[in-house]
């Protein structure tokens, strides 16, 4: 089933445009990476799929339910400082599903233990969500997003400032999240994901691309990516 399409999309901001052309599609179960180089237009895309912008020309067209979208962004602002507990940032994944009621429903907290328990964070729901490490939090924001998901997760440099073992293991979650049915959107810098675990590769740049991994990695686009990432056979 095909969730998301792009066709000839140019988006940018007050008539200037910072990206265009894209041409892509996401299909159910897909793994799509989205590489390229700073200033190629990946965060003006993150903004386009999340409905923060308009594309400027072309099209991008939706077919995933209301909520269908979780979200991990790159830096959540004032993070380390939540004066809140690691249950109330999971659970604020549901405040798209309050409507007009004041309270969560049962469902919701239901899906919070589920997904705090899928992330190994269920022990820790009581501390403050400052105390914890980097992949720590990580995870519970990675959870947060599974309670607003129905669908897709939109992951935004999830490793960004992480170590390589806290890396390891929320790649390992991720990869696991997809092999259960959920689709996935990663912006990403880092090879490893692109390399190991896509479906689908979109690069952004000079050069336009998207197609599979294989197809990806044996064009040309792909050979220079992996070069310019120390990457070698």
């Amino acid at each position: 089933m095909r969730l998301l399409e792009a066709r000839n999309l140019t988006l940018g901001y007050e008539g200037q445009e910072v990206v265009s052309d894209i041409d892509f599609t996401l299909e159910e179960g897909d793994y799509l990476c989205i590489v390229g180089d700073n200033g190629a237009g990946k965060s003006t895309l993150v903004k386009a799929i999340l409905g923060l912008i308009r594309p400027m020309s072309g099209s991008l067209d939706f077919h995933i339910g209301k909520g269908g979208i979780g979200y991990l962004p790159q830096v959540l602002q004032g993070e380390r400082n939540f004066p809140t507990s690691v249950w109330e940032v999971a659970l604020s994944g549901a405040v798209g599903k309050l409507g007009r009621r004041f309270f969560h429903s049962t469902e919701a907290k239901e899906r919070t233990r589920t997904n705090l328990e899928r992330m190994g964070m269920w022990e820790l729901r009581r501390r403050p969500f400052q105390d914890l490490s980097g992949g720590q939090r990580q995870r519970v924001l990675l959870a947060r997003a599974l309670v607003a998901a129905r669908s897709v997760l939109l992951l935004d440099e999830p490793v960004a400032g992480l170590d390589i073992h806290s890396s390891s293991e929320l790649y390992a979650l991720i990869d696991s999240l997809n092999m259960e049915g959920m689709t996935i959107i990663m912006v990403t810098h880092d090879i490893h994901p692109a390399l190991n675990s896509a479906s689908h590769i979109l690069h952004l740049g000079h050069e336009c691309f998207f197609g599979s991994r294989e197809a990806y990695f044996a064009s040309n686009t792909g050979r220079r990516y992996l070069e310019e990432a120390g990457h070698h056979d």
